[in-house]
């Protein structure tokens, strides 16, 4: 169902890869809900993905940008607004990336150039975004910054590994550039702490689907789904929510609030 919550509404979607994909789903609901986008993803990720499908999908164009690079940020900021025909109202960054992850590598064996790769792709990236986008002035007032990033960065999940690290500093990076982005541009910035969600990222993460289970079973409404967080995603983006900024909001069917479950005491208790 759409509610047109962002009829006239121009931003860029940093992320998709397919259609798992947070940045993916939350890509459609903002077409159905009227907004405008131009799509972003990494050179080496768009190869993998399918993002020219998503584009043509939601009659939207494709601008290829490495994130870590201020001169790619640049180039896709000043086309964005060609392209959309003037200053941009939401942004997306649904970007996160580990070497160690991928290769194996314990949070205590790390190859330490490998965790600054990731900690540039996952974290220092959105203050290059917001950095540009602040000092190009390509923010309309009201506007909104959204990232995405997992609980992790508050508690330990030991094969999370170093995403955990990039998770917390791109959570202080959303609240100390989101001071100044509010006070002088009046444009929110907001992380979302999404529910383990199978994901192309989150599937590299060894015993994801014990995430996903054991979070099924520790929050009262269940996890919430890609879907669920393009919606909300939607909600953060549109005019409803101006006063909200410089919050991570937890969007996991109330698993942050939990200490145990009887669904999860029941694995403990001898028959």
């Amino acid at each position: 169902m759409s509610y047109n919550l962002l009829k006239g509404k121009k931003g860029i979607i940093f992320g998709a890869l397919d259609e798992n994909s947070i940045a993916w789903k939350t890509a459609e609901r903002v077409h159905e809900e009227g907004g405008t986008f131009v799509l972003t993803n990494a050179p080496v990720a768009m190869r993998m993905g399918q993002i020219n499908a998503l584009a043509e999908k939601t009659g939207s164009q494709v601008i290829p940008a490495d994130a870590t690079s201020l001169e790619d940020l640049e180039n896709l900021v000043e086309k964005s607004m060609e392209i959309l025909g003037g200053k941009i109202d939401f942004v997306l960054h649904s970007i996160g990336m580990s070497i160690n992850v991928r290769k194996g590598n314990h949070y205590t064996e790390q190859n330490y150039d490998w965790t600054q790769k990731g900690t540039d792709v996952s974290a220092t990236s959105f203050h290059k975004v917001m950095q540009t986008l602040y000092q190009k002035d390509a923010m309309n007032e009201w506007g909104s910054i959204v990232a995405l990033t997992y609980m992790a960065a508050q508690r330990v999940f030991p094969d999370y590994n170093d995403m955990a690290d990039n998770k917390a500093l791109l959570e202080s990076i959303a609240r100390s550039f989101g001071y100044f982005f509010g006070r002088d541009k009046k444009v929110r910035v907001n992380t979302i702490s999404q529910s383990p969600t199978p994901t192309t990222a989150g599937s590299g993460v060894k015993g994801f689907d014990g995430f996903i289970s054991y979070a099924e079973k520790m929050s009262p409404l269940g996890n919430a789904t890609a879907l669920d967080c393009a919606n909300y995603t939607v909600s953060l983006f549109s005019d409803l929510t101006r006063k909200v900024t410089l919050q991570n909001l937890f969007h996991d069917g109330g698993f942050s609030n939990m200490g145990v479950s009887d669904a999860v005491m029941e694995a403990f208790v001898k028959k």
